[in-house]
Order: C-alpha cells, then structure tokens, then sequence
C-alpha cells in the first residue's frame, strides 16, 4: 500500500513497484466521452450512415464525400469500427453493419439518430467536428488556449511557460507512475549502461529503470521548462546521481550518442506520419547498429478496427496533438524505413506495451522491410 503520510510532496513521489491494481479501466471510463462525440458527429453533421446506405463504399470514396484529411478519417472510421457501427466489404471497402442498418438508417423503423442529434450542438460535438473538419488541434486558431503536449512554430504551446510545464508536466506523471515500473519489470536492461529518454517528460520511466538496473545511467532529454519538474523527481528519486537532464529540440538538436537504449515513451503519437519517420530517422543516426530502441506507448489493432479504448484515446490525441494512436503495424513500417528492426511486443498498464526494435545493419535492413513483431 502507498504511504500515508511522507516528507516528500505527494506530487513527487514516484512508486517503485506497479500498483495492486490496472487503472485501465478508470481511464477507459474518463475517456468514454469521445464515443459519444464521434457517433453525434458521424450521425448528425458528416450524415456518415446515410451515404453508406445503399451499398459500400471504398475508403477513398467516403474519404472524399466527408471531405477528410487521412488522420481524421483514421480517428473516425477507427472508432466507429471499434464501436461495431462499420465493418469491412467482402471487396475491401467499408459498409454498415446489421446494428447500425437497423438503427442509424432514417428508413428504418428503429431508427434512433433523431435522439443522438439532440446532442449534435453541445460543446464537446462541435468542438469534434471543427476538429475532424479542420484536421487541427485544440490551440491552432487564433484566441484559443496553446496545444499543451506539443512544440510547434506558430502554434502557442502551454508548455513553453514555466506554469503552464509544470501543470502540464505532473498531469502527466499520474499515469507514468501507474506504468513505469510495470515497463521496468517487462524490458530488461540489465547488459545496458545508457538510456536516452527522449521527450522523457519527468523522468519517471528513466528513474523505474534506473531502480531496477543498478549499474545503468539515463539521460532525460527535453525542453528546459520540462526539465525544471523532472529535476526535482530526481532529487527524490534515490537514483539523481545516475541521471542526467539535458534539454533538447527532439526534431531540431542532435540525440546524445552512445545510448544502449533509446526509450521513445508517448511521444510518436502525438504526431503525424512524416514527424515519427524524421523523428526515428534522427534516432537511427544516433543509434550504433545492436542498439535498441522502444517505442512505449498505445497499439490500435493491425486491422484499424479497435480495441475500442485505444480507438477513444486516439480522438483524445487528435484533439489535442498532430498525431493519433498508431498500430504496431504501421509502427513496424516506419521503424523498418528508419533502418530499425521490430522484435517483440510487450504489455504495460494504462492499456500500453513497449514496442523493442533494434538498429540494424543495411543488409539486415533489406531482409526485413516488412517484419511485424507478434504482440506478447
């Protein structure tokens, strides 16, 4: 059981064993609301199962009636397969499924799309839809609140102030604590003597290895406000001697070298395709060929059509980053192009596994251009 009572800000203290329980489903619960914004939407302003009526349709067809970019019509269709609302044609497009032919056609005598539209001008539906419509994050329209979980040129991040790193930081650190020493105990490190924590935020998941690999040093790279918060994490931590902070532009500055491990843990989805590539190309560079790199984070199933929680977590990021919630597969793509070979899958908590990928050499490269880890 935690402690009741500690000398040390609640805030900082980082648990050094997995709690008794998953919060899964406490997140699954919090995050339930995007369902609901995403079926209004589907219903009630795209009119997604009216076009879909007649016959299917090709991916690129509904694409094109919606008037979608590809990331949002990846959130929405993703969800709404996760939903059991859409499926898969027999010649590869996509088509209704029994439950929604029987209750979100207006022909039909159950239908019920009148009462979801009830719903279709509240806040959290409309801000979905500018979204969608968009394919922007919160914080990209002038006289909105700046986007808290990334850096860009021209969009206000809350991020870049010391108030807005902090708050932004130790939310985040709520689920890190819940997971980092899950990650810890499933990857071994134990041959390894650097980490490299990119964008590793507090510290947290370089601090649950660092517990559990005495002879491993970690170095947090990030921005200089982030790591305002996760200096003080490591001087609670007991392990502040075999952690370095060292700020960083991930997609600008050069990685540190010599790293055994290159923890990549959420960050790639909270961008686009063409940001992830660069970004492990960059780590490739820096990466001697054995090395490992893991990407830590949530997988969609390799088909895009859930499990339904990812599908939710990942209108969460779209509303709020550039990216979305990938799956391993289209991890394992990117990977393979940046010259680093998936091997295994392994589970955390919150939902989350690691994704263990090792540099390659160029002819080991060439074999393995479509090699997709089994999920453990």
């Amino acid at each position: 059981m935690p402690p009741t009572h500690c000398s040390t800000p609640p805030e900082l203290v980082v648990p050094s064993v997995s709690p008794a329980f998953d919060p899964a489903p406490v997140f699954e619960l919090f995050r339930g609301s995007f369902a609901t914004e995403l079926l209004v939407s589907a219903v009630a302003h795209f009119r997604l199962f009216d076009f879909l009526c007649e016959s299917p349709r090709s991916w690129n067809d509904l694409r094109r009636h919606l008037q979608l970019a590809e990331r949002p019509m990846h959130v929405l269709v993703t969800a709404l397969r996760a939903m059991g609302m859409l499926c898969k044609a027999p010649d590869g497009g996509l088509q209704l499924t029994p439950l929604a032919r029987h209750h979100l056609l207006p022909n039909s005598p159950y239908y019920v799309g009148d009462y979801f539209s009830l719903a279709a001008d509240s806040l959290g539906v409309s801000e979905m839809t500018d979204r969608l419509r968009t394919n922007k994050p919160k914080g990209s329209k002038s006289g909105e609140k700046g986007v808290g979980f990334i850096f860009r040129d021209g969009v206000k991040s809350a991020m870049e102030e010391a108030s807005g790193a902090r708050a932004f930081t130790l939310a985040l650190a709520g689920r890190a604590k819940n997971v980092a020493p899950s990650l810890a105990e499933a990857l071994p490190l134990a041959e390894a003597r650097l980490l490299v924590d990119v964008a590793g935020g507090t510290g947290i998941y370089s601090i649950a290895f660092l517990r559990k690999n005495p002879a491993l040093r970690a170095i947090v790279w990030d921005r200089p406000e982030v790591l305002r918060v996760a200096a003080e994490f490591a001087v609670e931590s007991g392990v502040g001697d075999r952690l370095e902070l060292q700020p960083g532009d991930m997609f600008v500055d050069e990685l540190p070298r010599n790293a055994d491990v290159i923890l990549l843990s959420n960050v790639l989805h909270d961008w686009d395709f063409p940001e992830c590539l660069k970004l492990l190309r960059r780590c490739s560079d820096a990466m001697a060929v054995g090395a490992r790199l893991v990407i830590h984070d949530v997988f969609l199933d390799d088909a895009l059509d859930g499990p339904l929680p990812i599908a939710l977590y990942s209108a969460a990021l779209f509303s709020v980053t550039e990216g979305r919630a990938y799956s391993v597969a289209e991890y394992s793509s990117l990977l393979n192009e940046a010259g680093i070979r998936p091997v295994q899958v392994l589970p955390t908590r919150v939902h989350c596994a690691a994704l263990v990928a090792v540099k390659c050499s160029d002819s080991i490269r060439r074999n393995n251009q479509n090699n997709v880890p089994p999920q453990t």
